[in-house]
């Protein structure tokens, strides 16, 4: 197998410590392209696991056949006050969501989000994009954050959700079809 091909078809400890994601060394595909999803070794870091590393605006898929490899890509994550913190569990998948804003975004914006508050079906102009994982708690509940596509690819490496994880449609494609539900995601703190 070409080692694109397999970058293309293939990080929770309990602790929040963001050192335990420290990559080891250089990653092994190296690419012009920063926003690029890499193939990267890591260390203590169970597999089968996603981890999102706000200071990196890096979410990790911990491969769940290579104990020290993880794809890493570049992200979104949200704005100051609305990026939420935890262990979650991924309780559902979606390919091309519908989306409604959340009462809270309707409250704070709704000059912006008034007008899809009966919410808006899937598909290419949907602000989920693609794919979407939807986050919940370890109590079954629903947490309303997603890790999801995006048409705003600008966003990507900034602070600019209004609390989910945005990624490129492509990479939300490729994490979409690696992970199972009931896997653990943790979003470590900013």
């Amino acid at each position: 197998m070409k080692r694109r091909s397999f970058l293309l078809q293939t990080v929770s400890a309990s602790l929040l410590a963001a050192p335990a994601l420290a990559q080891t060394g250089a990653p092994e595909a190296p690419e012009d392209n920063p926003l690029a999803a890499k193939l990267v070794r890591i260390r203590n870091i169970p597999p089968g696991q996603i981890h999102v590393v706000p200071r990196d605006f890096a979410l990790y898929w911990t491969l769940p056949d290579r104990k020290d490899r993880a794809i890493r890509y570049r992200v979104a994550i949200g704005r100051d006050g609305l990026y939420e913190p935890g262990s979650f569990r991924v309780g559902a998948k979606k390919e091309w969501p519908s989306w409604r804003p959340t009462d809270e975004m309707i409250e704070r914006e709704p000059h912006k989000y008034k007008k899809y508050e009966d919410g808006m079906p899937g598909g290419p102009n949907n602000p989920l994009g693609a794919r979407a994982l939807y986050l919940f708690t370890a109590g079954g509940a629903d947490s309303m954050l997603r890790i999801h596509g995006t048409t705003d690819t600008r966003s990507i490496g900034s602070r600019a959700s209004n609390g989910c994880v945005r990624m490129f449609n492509s990479h939300v494609i490729h994490l979409y079809d690696q992970v199972p539900i009931g896997a653990l995601a943790v979003l470590h703190p900013a």
